[in-house]
């Protein structure tokens, strides 16, 4: 999963990422049949039977995951759970017990032919707190909308049976017939109101999400692999034709940056938009499969926001095929659901995957080089705000756990600095002829989808394919607690650190909201007992002035992403008219657009001398 989070916007709303994986496919004759019912759903609540496979011994637990690979939060979907029941093959009750909060234990389980129990969605709980408060993240959770929308990421509504969990699944989901599901799965029932998928293992069936709602999607292919887009969009502003060619051409580019790593012949994008509402989504970002991603923003976004973030969103998880899906530890591999052990290497599922997510832009001609370096002074401002002394091997193994827990937002900011460091050094030693996209291809021959590594042994094996130099820098700045001199780093490819002044937001700088929103009329109005930076004082604005319109456009809640993003092209001395309202009187107050200024430290490259590996580590 991109369990990255991104703080959006004005609402502190949390936009995340997460990692899966597969394990080793063991087919066998018997098979678990699970038929989820969409069709009949009464208080929203969908009904799971599941067919049981020959049991063979007197007890056997039945489990919905506590934790699913890549979210890194303990979410125990089990706890969505209700009117448990199991019976013998003459439909009589069986005995159960429920252990814990994601398990049921079954007396006389050899005589046990199905359980049925009814499943809520994820959806209507949020409360907007983010990651890590209690929430499930909105791209690994899941919704009950009656003849609109479902969306069934499966760790949500199928569970395992105790060391039944590489026995062959074959699921059955009856659904209305004007609602189509998009998945990477192929359908083997040509009913309009019949899905049949089946999956070998029960890993590889909750890679696979379903997203049933009114048919609206793209297909296209980029270098062997079938993409495709599917949309839900409440009210229809977005549909998926109208984000498709800005997809196409990021994927394109992200196949042609990868190269020859390729483990996948269809890839579907499953992305849903949320009306904000009390019973809506609220986690916004992506969860990556190996076939997939899933991805949960607000539908009042903008459109240019809503492209600027699918790539940055899809990007990542879209490079989650490299790792932890081809490369990674046993950890990840033979993944324990319910009692999860954790992988020390975070800072490449997750932090490479993030550098690569913003190295291939500036690779690929997407973004220059002004703002690619933006974006690598944003990730040493975040690292710098996070615990710098924190071994990230450790932070990794005990993530899920506090201090470790609250640290987890550096994969994205510290890690992807980590990958960026191992590039410049991997450059700086071969003379610009390698870089850390070699070392994983070359890690993805060693190992691969089915061979994981020993996780105390991935330093050894890197130190061995690079240099000396490498392996240093991953036991001091990786597995140890010094901080790492990003510029250090960088000088090295002529990037120094200058002090220039750059724009801070109008509307809102960082987390901090210069307005406000009146949640009973969705007005929006300047913030009160605050002082007011040059944009609001030279044009006479005062706290509690109700913004009508900007420059003859309509403000209000419903389009208060709008007024971010316009607010966002403004230069300096831009003509500007605002209506307002004060004192309950309308009035227009016109004038010039002042952007306030900070003195920020960023990196520039100032070193002709290194143009060359310069070049190299960028384009190379």
């Amino acid at each position: 999963m991109k369990k990255i989070i991104f703080a959006f916007a004005f609402s502190s709303l949390i936009w995340t990422s997460k990692a899966s994986t597969t394990n080793p496919v063991d087919s066998r004759k018997e098979e678990i049949e699970v038929n989820i019912n969409l069709i009949d759903v009464k208080d929203d609540q969908v009904m799971v039977t599941v067919k049981a496979p020959k049991i063979k011994t007197d007890e056997i637990t039945y489990s919905l995951p506590k934790i699913v690979p890549g979210t890194y939060s303990v979410d125990d979907y089990g706890k969505y759970v209700a009117d448990f029941k199991a019976y013998d093959s003459k439909g009589n009750l069986l005995t159960v017990t429920k252990t814990d909060d994601n398990t049921w234990s079954i007396k006389k389980a050899k005589s046990l032919a199905k359980i049925t129990y009814l499943v809520n969605d994820t959806f209507d709980t949020e409360k907007g707190r983010g990651f890590g408060k209690d929430d499930v993240f909105s791209p690994t959770g899941t919704n009950i909308d009656v003849n609109k929308n479902f969306m069934l990421n499966l760790h949500g509504f199928v569970g395992y049976f105790q060391e039944k969990k590489e026995t062959p699944y074959k699921v059955t989901i009856t659904h209305p017939e004007t609602l189509w599901g998009a998945t990477s799965m192929i359908d083997k029932d040509a009913s309009k109101t019949v899905d049949i998928f089946e999956m070998p293992l029960y890993s590889e069936l909750i890679e696979n999400p379903i997203m049933y709602s009114k048919p609206d999607y793209t297909s296209y292919t980029v270098d062997g692999m079938d993409i495709q887009i599917a949309v839900y969009s409440p009210s229809g502003k977005f549909t998926a034709e109208s984000i498709t060619p800005e997809m196409k051409t990021m994927m394109t580019a992200q196949k042609t940056f990868l190269g020859k790593i390729n483990s996948t012949k269809k890839y579907t994008v499953i992305l849903y938009l949320s009306t904000m509402s009390p019973t809506d989504a609220k986690g916004f970002g992506a969860l990556e499969h190996p076939t997939a991603t899933t991805v949960v923003m607000p539908e009042m976004m903008p459109k240019d926001e809503l492209v600027k973030q699918m790539k940055d969103v899809v990007s990542h998880e879209f490079f989650h095929i490299v790792t932890p899906l081809t490369i990674h530890s046993k950890e990840i591999q033979y993944f324990d659901y319910n009692a999860p052990k954790m992988s020390q290497h975070l800072w490449m599922y997750e932090g490479v995957t993030e550098y690569f997510a913003n190295l291939f832009q500036i690779n690929q001609g997407l973004i220059d080089e002004n703002e690619f370096y933006s974006r690598i002074s944003e990730k040493i401002e975040g690292a710098n705000a996070l615990n710098d002394t924190m071994p990230f091997t450790t932070m990794s193994t005990n993530v899920l756990t506090e201090p470790y827990k609250d640290q987890y937002l550096n994969v994205y900011q510290k890690g992807a600095l980590i990958g960026m460091c191992l590039d410049i050094q991997i450059r700086e030693s071969s003379n610009g002829k390698r870089g850390i996209l070699d070392l994983m291809h070359q890690l993805s021959n060693e190992y691969g989808v089915s061979k994981p590594f020993n996780d105390d042994e991935l330093f050894a094996k890197i130190t061995s394919l690079t240099y000396p130099e490498v392996g240093e820098f991953l036991t001091k700045y990786v597995s140890g607690p010094t901080p790492i001199p990003y510029y250090d780093y960088l000088a090295k490819v002529g990037v120094t650190k200058v002090t220039k002044k750059t724009p801070e937001g109008i509307f809102l700088q960082g987390q901090i909201p210069y307005v406000g929103v009146n949640k009973e009329n969705g007005e929006i109005f300047v913030a009160k007992e605050k002082e007011l930076h040059v944009f609001y004082t030279s044009l006479g604005l005062k706290g509690g002035d109700i913004i009508l319109s900007i420059n003859d456009k309509p403000y209000s809640l419903q389009n208060i992403y709008d007024m971010i993003s316009d607010s966002q092209k403004w230069k300096e001395n831009d003509p500007i008219s605002i209506k307002i309202k004060r004192d309950g009187k309308e009035e227009i107050v016109k004038g010039n657009v002042k952007l306030p200024y900070v003195d920020s430290d960023g990196p520039e490259a100032t070193d002709p001398s290194k143009a060359a590996l310069r070049t190299a580590w960028l384009k190379g």
